[in-house]
C-alpha cells in the first residue's frame, strides 16, 4: 500500500529527470555534432592544405638547377621521391607510360599505387587535377601534377595522397573522448537531479501524504515546514487551509449536533402533547396554542440557522450608503413598542459610510432584544455611533439591567449559547452569533465592553468597501 502511494511522486520525479536528461542529451548531441562538423572541415581544409604544399615543393624542385640536368621525367621524379620523406598521413607515387612506376618510402595507411582503376584514371590527366577518394584508411585528397620536359609529350605524372581521417585523427579521438565524458557527465547529472529532485519533491510527497491522512475526524495534521523557497510557501499555505478546515469542520459539526439538539427538544413537546391530547375542546385549545407556539420558535431557529448559513456566503451583504445618525434613529423608532423602557438615542456621528443597512439594523435589533429581556420596565436601554480616532464606526447598545456574567462574556457569542439566568424557552442561543456574523461579514467584530449593566459595541472598520461617505 505504502509503495502504490508513492508511485504518484516517483512518476513525477521520474517525469522531471528524463526532461532534464532529454535537454542535456539533446544539448550535449548538439555540441558533438557541431564540434565533429567542425573538426571534420578542418581537416578537410588540413588536407587541401598539405596537398597545395607538397604540389608548390614539386613545381620549385622542378625550377631548381639541380632538376635541369635531367632530360627524362622519370628520373626527376625519382630523384625527388627520394630526397621528400612522406608524413604519416600522405603518400607519393609516380606514374610513366600509363603505369605504376614507383613509390615514395615507408609504409602509406593505404597502397593506392595498386589500384588499376585509379592508376588509369590518372594516367589521362595532361593538366594538375585534384579530387576525393576512398580508400582502407578512409577519405584520401588526392592530387596529381603531369610532367613535361622540353617538347616532349607528358610521359609521367606525380600523384600527390593526403589522408584526410589519417590526418583527423586525433582531433577525432578527442571528439570520441568528448563524446564519452558527456556521457558520464550525463549519467552523473542525471544522478545529481534524482537527488535533488527527491530533496525537492519530499515536501509534495509529505503534502499529499497528509492530505490522503486526513480525515473528518482528525483534521490536525501539519506539515513540517524547513525554509523559505516556493516549496516551502506551498506547505505553510496548505497548513494554513487546513487550519481553516480544521475550524470550519470542528464548527459544522459543533453547530449540527447543536442544531439537532435544540430542534429536537421542540419536536419532542409537540410529539408529547400530541399524544397526550384528549377529546376536551379545552384541551385541544390549549395544545393547539402549545403547538403553535413551539412551531414559531422552530420557524424562528430555521430563520436564524439560514441567516447564519448565508453568513459565510457571497452575497451575504448587499452595500450601500448608510447615515449612522439616521441608523440609530431608526432602530430605536421601531424598537419603542417592544416594551415599557426609558429609550434614549445617545450621541451619533454625522456620518455616511458604505455598508448593509438592513443586516445592520438586523444586529442592533437583536441587541436590543436582549436588552428587552434583561431588563424591567423603566430600566434605561440607549443606542447610539460614533467615528474612533482611528476612521473606523462605532455603535453600541447600551442596557441598565443585571448585565453578564464575567464567564459568559464570550461564550454568549457562540451559536446556542445563553447566558447561565436564561430560561431555555427564551430562544435558541443564535441571535448573538448573528449579530457576530454581520459585523465580521462587514471586516469587523463584536464585543461586550466591561461596566455595569450591559454594553455591546459592534465596530466597522472603513475600508474601501466598509468606508466613511
Amino acid at each position: 500500500m505504502g509503495d502504490g502511494r508513492r508511485l504518484p511522486v516517483v512518476s513525477a520525479r521520474v517525469r522531471i529527470i528524463g526532461w532534464l536528461f532529454g535537454v542535456l542529451a539533446l544539448a550535449l548531441s548538439a555540441l558533438v555534432f557541431l564540434t565533429w562538423q567542425v573538426l571534420a572541415a578542418r581537416a578537410d581544409a588540413a588536407a587541401d592544405d598539405e596537398l597545395t604544399h607538397e604540389a608548390n615543393k614539386f613545381r620549385a624542385f622542378a625550377k631548381s638547377q639541380a632538376a635541369a640536368s635531367f632530360t627524362r621525367p622519370e628520373a626527376l621524379l625519382d630523384r625527388w621521391l627520394q630526397s621528400n620523406l612522406p608524413d604519416d598521413s600522405e603518400a607519393f607515387f609516380t606514374i610513366v607510360d600509363g603505369r605504376e612506376y614507383h613509390r615514395s618510402q615507408g609504409t602509406p595507411p593505404a597502397r593506392l599505387d595498386t589500384d588499376a582503376t585509379f592508376v588509369r584514371r590518372l594516367a589521362d590527366a595532361t593538366e594538375p587535377s585534384y579530387g576525393w577518394i576512398d580508400s582502407p584508411a578512409g577519405r584520401v585528397r588526392y592530387g596529381v601534377i603531369p610532367v613535361q620536359i622540353g617538347e616532349q609529350p607528358v610521359r609521367a605524372r606525380l600523384v600527390v595522397l593526403e589522408f584526410r581521417d589519417v590526418i583527423a585523427k586525433p582531433s577525432m579521438d578527442a571528439a570520441r573522448w568528448l563524446v564519452i565524458i558527456g556521457a558520464i557527465i550525463l549519467a552523473m547529472a542525471a544522478g545529481g537531479c534524482w537527488l535533488v529532485t527527491g530533496r525537492v519533491l519530499a515536501p509534495i510527497r509529505q503534502l499529499r501524504t497528509t492530505a490522503e491522512r486526513i480525515s473528518d475526524s482528525d483534521l490536525r495534521r501539519r506539515i513540517d515546514v524547513v525554509g523559505n523557497d516556493d516549496v516551502a510557501q506551498l506547505a505553510r499555505t496548505f497548513n494554513t487551509m487546513l487550519d481553516r478546515l480544521e475550524d470550519a469542520f470542528t464548527s459544522q459539526r459543533e453547530f449540527v449536533d447543536n442544531a439537532g439538539h435544540e430542534l429536537r427538544t421542540p419536536i419532542t413537546v409537540i410529539r408529547g402533547h400530541l399524544e397526550l391530547m384528549g377529546d376536551d375542546p379545552r384541551d385541544r385549545a390549549e395544545t393547539k396554542a402549545l403547538v403553535l407556539d413551539e412551531l414559531a420558535r422552530m420557524n424562528r431557529m430555521v430563520d436564524d440557522l439560514l441567516v447564519l448559513a448565508k453568513s459565510d456566503r457571497p452575497g451575504f451583504l448587499e452595500l450601500g450608503e448608510v447615515n449612522l445618525t439616521e441608523l440609530v434613529v431608526e432602530v430605536v423608532a421601531k424598537a419603542r413598542p417592544l416594551a415599557d423602557r426609558a429609550w434614549r438615542v445617545a450621541a451619533t456621528a454625522d456620518a455616511t459610510i458604505v455598508a448593509d443597512g438592513q443586516r445592520l439594523t438586523q444586529a442592533l435589533m437583536q441587541l436590543v432584544s436582549n436588552a428587552v429581556r434583561h431588563t424591567k420596565t423603566g430600566d434605561r436601554i440607549e443606542v447610539g455611533s460614533q467615528l474612533d480616532a482611528d476612521g473606523s464606526a462605532l455603535l453600541w447598545v447600551v442596557d441598565s439591567g443585571p448585565g453578564v456574567a464575567p464567564e459568559d462574556r464570550e461564550r454568549i457569542f457562540e451559536r446556542f449559547a445563553r447566558g447561565n439566568d436564561q430560561r431555555r424557552t427564551e430562544g435558541a442561543g443564535l441571535g448573538l452569533a448573528i449579530v457576530r456574523s454581520i459585523a465580521q461579514g462587514h471586516g469587523g467584530d463584536v464585543r461586550l465592553a466591561p461596566g455595569p449593566g450591559a454594553r455591546f459595541e459592534l465596530t466597522l472598520p472603513v475600508s474601501e468597501e466598509v468606508g466613511v461617505r
